[in-house]
């Protein structure tokens, strides 16, 4: 049982635990349990024979039979429904599945890697997961800390997602300024690793140079800066975007319509805050 806050990487921490293993020559299966309902629940995950219901036109093995010998990842399985667990426990308990539409059932051989980001033991508190899976999935238990308790992660895993994008594009590598490092410092990162690596996406995109500044950064990692006890008092909203205006403003060139891009607001905006703030223009450029 693989739990933690959602962009913590579970779905990472089980493909390494495949493919670390034994079974690495073996199928990594991973299912998306948060879109199993119904008759869908039981033929994705144990398969069904020709003519079991409409539209079963031919024989499928089901994720189970698929992953055998190998490794299935119920991703989310907090959102299975109620009254479709227990047929996911027969399965567990018994090691065999039997297709939707047929009498024969069929051994299978599987790791099984589960994970959710609500906490199963209140959830079977509060009967909304069935006790006896519960202890059947929780076994082991590996819990993923969010980012937050481990900021000493946060610098290589940007340092680490910005050369992605350089391999991606096939263009040079950036690299954080000294500033940029210390807002992601600051920052507490409520999308984990999920949300680091769509912020580094943005500010590699969006940076000129290959230094990247804080203005390429989310809004909500630059307003991180303000809150109390991060850098002293808490400013006025409007000292706080004569800030993000000027360093937009700054890593543009003094170029407005890139400055308006970066901060997510049309030009003519810009220039009317300009005009109310009294910003400092940082170049000659228009």
């Amino acid at each position: 049982m693989i739990t933690g806050e959602t962009g913590t990487g579970k779905e990472m921490v089980a493909r390494k635990i495949h493919y670390s293993s034994q079974r690495v020559e073996k199928p990594f299966i991973p299912v998306d349990c948060t879109t199993l309902t119904g008759q869908l629940f039981e033929s994705q995950l144990f398969g069904h024979v020709k003519g079991a219901f409409t539209g079963a036109i031919h024989d499928t093995l089901g994720f189970f039979r698929a992953a055998d010998k190998g490794t299935i990842f119920l991703d989310e399985i907090s959102e299975i429904p109620l009254d479709l667990q227990a047929k996911l426990l027969r399965v567990l308990q018994e090691g065999t599945v039997t297709p939707v539409g047929s009498t024969q059932s069929h051994p299978i051989d599987v790791r099984i890697l589960c994970a959710a980001n609500r906490d199963l033991k209140e959830m079977v508190e509060n009967n909304e997961f069935r006790a006896d899976l519960y202890y059947r999935v929780n076994v082991v238990n590996l819990e993923i800390p969010p980012l937050r308790q481990r900021p000493e992660d946060i610098l290589p895993l940007a340092s680490h997602f910005l050369a992605n994008q350089a391999q991606f594009y096939d263009e040079p590598s950036k690299k954080l300024s000294s500033q940029a490092e210390q807002l992601l410092l600051k920052y507490h990162w409520p999308g984990n690793v999920r949300e680091i690596a769509n912020a580094m996406e943005r500010a590699y995109v969006l940076s000129v140079e290959e230094v990247v500044e804080p203005s390429v950064l989310p809004k909500e990692v630059l307003m991180a800066a303000y809150t109390a006890g991060a850098n002293g008092p808490l400013p006025t909203l409007d000292e706080a975007r004569n800030k993000l205006i000027v360093d937009a403003l700054r890593v543009t060139g003094g170029r407005k319509v890139a400055a308006a891009k970066i901060l997510g607001i049309d030009r003519r905006r810009l220039n009317r805050f300009i005009e109310k703030l009294n910003v400092t223009i940082p170049t000659s450029g228009k």
